[in-house]
């Protein structure tokens, strides 16, 4: 007799039972069950390459570090991440292939998040270095590893290796000279000694790099460097790189010399600020910097010629594979080139991609392909895990993916493909591609800039339709002519010819720069909208068929929720000194207004404000003394007293009590006495110190800070003992 219990079985294999919640409970795990086959069939069925979702999984365990606070938080998403690779390994019961594609899927994702996690943690345990406790003035005697000429900002930068009698160890500092207290025998392997102001490596994401970097803290020097060993007289090829820089300063003048050292060397110490900013606002700036355009332009010609000259000897060409041939020339061409121009990490993992390509070239498979850019992109994230949260690192790659996924869709394809017509037509053809191409990059990498520097590009897709050819094809190979030529004494023409070339190139990034609405700043974009971007993106360029466009989805909602992102009504800086007041009309007021420009650019981009700020002393609705300046600002239907103050001198207790009971907000960089006590918020030295640099949102009554998102990774904790 049946039960409430017990099922009967009807209607073939399938149970019926009379309790309504477990015949609910039923119907849900076969929905699961259908569900779980559907996606197992699509999984077998799709044509996608799984090697890349593998890289991304990987990536996304190195991600997953960075966001996670605590070691034991590391530990269990390692923990659940095998235990979700186990379950996929036990009897799913029914046929012994029952979900074999899913399985197998859920396996290696699993182990490939984990490995992720593993890899990030091992190289930060690796290469952090703890950063000194406090900033200080001391006399250091170092071995010079790294020189850097930096002439545009009129100062020499060396990275020292100094032992640290107090605590026992070798440090690594990086100090910046003087130009006019430098000389040519501080270089590689000389031993120096001289007083610096050492500071803390700088906020959170600059603390971040130089804990990868190895760097204990930065610093000036302060009079005469005395050198107590000279370098050696061996030759280095940081040496090599700078004599090859003097030289094409030399023989090409003024700023487009500067721009032609930094092509041929990687030495962009002498581009001046004016044109460093108008490349930037033109979406030209990644053109100063060695990476993927100059190291393929380099190996692509070296590939070229020796393919070309080597076919003129037949003897050769019917006994040898030229393709291979050709591409051990590119790949020698494309090293020396990344080791001359100092093998940034960039550079390397252009150079690597580029390799990779000529690789499959010479093997006859398809070189424009996500397989390829997803193995360049896990040989440098196994080496550099830690450049994935850099902009650097995702602008590459993401610029590459849009490449490879615009250039490999059939529509594309069958628009270039090889036909009867016109050289004017051709040209027109390539050249509407060459546009389409620059939309499309500027497209994908305005996400990832909004989110790193809070600016966006307008003119950059049609800037870099005539930069880049310019570049590639026509001052890169001057130059290269120019130093072949000059071995023989004739280059003077070529250089000219660059000359004019790089004049031209200048002249388009000022007069892009300088249109308007060239650049628009907007406020910081969250870290969920960034991840809805890149999440949608990825899936856009790696799936294909009708899925793909599911990838719009978590497009179309970043954006309006970036749409809708609020300007921060306060920002203060870690150190108390910089407070920047937003006034809703577009206009930022500033507390200080010192002669370096980086604290009001900070502010300008965090605040998403486009106008130079207003100190704060000049603005009528502020009372200003020597030590504080009082303002009162309207958010949320209610009127928001703020207190800053302006020096670190000492103000007599009961006085500074009876203002802090006025106010809704005091800002100090100096601890204050437990007596203040303002109406919401007292941002002083001491809580400055614990939780960074905040972010007020009066009308939410939200706070947010810096230390919320750093955790107990070691570049934030040392930085709070």
């Amino acid at each position: 007799m049946a039960t409430s219990e017990t099922p009967r079985v009807t209607m073939g294999d399938m149970p019926q039972f009379e309790d309504v919640a477990v015949q609910r409970n039923w119907r849900s795990l076969r929905h699961l069950s259908s569900i779980a086959v559907r996606i197992d069939r699509n999984l077998g069925e799709a044509g996608f390459d799984r090697g890349p979702w593998l890289v991304i999984m990987f990536a996304a365990g190195i991600i997953c570090w960075f966001v996670l606070d605590t070691p034991w938080q590391w530990c269990a998403a390692i923990g659940l991440a095998l235990i979700a690779a186990l379950g996929s390994l036990m009897p799913a019961g029914g046929e012994g292939g029952e979900l074999a594609h899913l399985r197998r899927a859920v396996m290696m994702a699993a182990l490939a998040f984990a490995a992720g996690i593993l890899v990030i943690w091992m190289r930060s345990g690796m290469v952090g270095a703890e950063p000194i406790e406090r900033p200080r003035v001391e006399l250091v005697q170092g071995y010079v590893l790294e020189r850097q000429d930096q002439s545009a900002q009129g100062r020499v930068r060396l990275t020292l290796a100094v032992r640290d009698a107090t605590a026992g160890i070798a440090r690594k500092y990086r100090v910046n000279v003087p130009l006019d207290a430098a000389s040519p025998a501080m270089a590689e392997g000389a031993v120096l000694r001289m007083r610096v102001r050492l500071m803390l490596p700088g906020s959170y994401d600059f603390a971040r790099a130089a804990w990868f970097q190895g760097l204990s803290a930065t610093g000036s020097a302060l009079g005469v460097v005395e050198i107590v060993e000279a370098a050696p007289e061996e030759t280095r090829i940081s040496a090599i790189q700078r004599a090859l820089a003097a030289h094409v300063r030399e023989r090409v003048g003024g700023s487009a010399g500067a721009i032609a050292a930094a092509f041929a060397s990687g030495d962009r110490g002498g581009i001046s600020e004016a044109d460093e900013a108008a490349m930037r606002d033109s979406g030209l700036t990644h053109l100063l910097s060695i990476s993927g355009l100059h190291v393929s332009a380099v190996i692509a010609a070296a590939w070229l010629l020796a393919i070309k000259l080597l076919a003129l000897w037949p003897w050769f060409a019917l006994r040898v594979r030229l393709p291979v041939v050709a591409a051990s020339c590119g790949a020698f061409a494309g090293i020396g080139y990344t080791l001359l121009t100092g093998a940034e990490v960039p550079t390397v993992r252009s150079c690597a991609a580029a390799i990779l390509v000529l690789i499959a070239l010479a093997l006859g498979r398809d070189a424009l392909s996500m397989r390829m850019v997803a193995v360049a992109g896990f040989f440098v994230l196994l080496l550099w895990p830690e450049s994935l949260m850099g902009p650097s690192f995702q602008m590459s790659f993401a610029a590459v993916l849009a490449i490879v996924t615009l250039h490999t869709s059939a529509k594309v394809r069958a628009f270039l493909a090889p036909r009867e017509q016109g050289w004017t037509a051709r040209l027109a053809r390539r050249g509407a591609m060459l546009l389409l191409t620059g939309v499309v990059i500027e497209l994908t990498l305005m996400p990832i800039v909004l989110f790193h520097f809070h600016r966006a590009g307008i003119y950059g897709a049609l800037a870099n339709v005539v930069a880049i050819p310019l570049v590639t094809f026509v001052a890169m190979p001057l130059i290269a002519l120019a130093l072949v030529l000059d071995v023989f004494g004739l280059g003077a023409p070529a250089w000219w010819l660059v000359e004019r070339s790089l004049d031209l190139l200048l002249a388009l990034a000022h007069l892009f720069s300088s249109q308007p609405g060239a650049v628009k700043l907007m406020p910081q974009m969250g870290a969920g909208e960034f991840a809805l971007f890149a999440m949608g993106g990825l899936w856009f360029a790696l799936w294909s068929g009708r899925h793909r466009v599911w990838g719009l989805a978590p497009i179309a909602v970043a954006t309006i929720a970036l749409m809708f992102t609020p300007v921060p009504d306060v920002l203060i800086s870690r150190d108390g000194q910089q407070v920047g007041v937003t006034t809703g009309d577009g206009r930022l007021l500033s507390l200080r207004q010192g002669r370096s420009s980086y604290a009001a650019d900070n502010l300008m981009e965090l605040a998403g404000v486009e106008s130079q700020p207003i100190a704060l002393a000049e603005w009528p609705g502020a009372r200003c003394s020597r030590d504080f300046c009082v303002l009162t600002i309207e958010r949320g239907e209610r009127n928001w007293t703020l207190l800053m103050a302006r020096s670190r001198d000492q103000i007599e207790e009961r006085a500074l009590a009876a203002a802090c009971e006025q106010v809704d907000i005091v800002i100090a960089p100096r601890w204050l006495p437990a007596s203040c006590r303002p109406r919401w918020l007292k941002a002083d030295g001491r809580l400055l110190e614990q939780t960074g640099g905040l972010a007020l949102y009066l009308e939410d009554g939200r706070i947010d800070t810096v230390a919320s998102r750093q955790g107990e990774h070691g570049w934030w904790r040392a930085k709070q003992r």
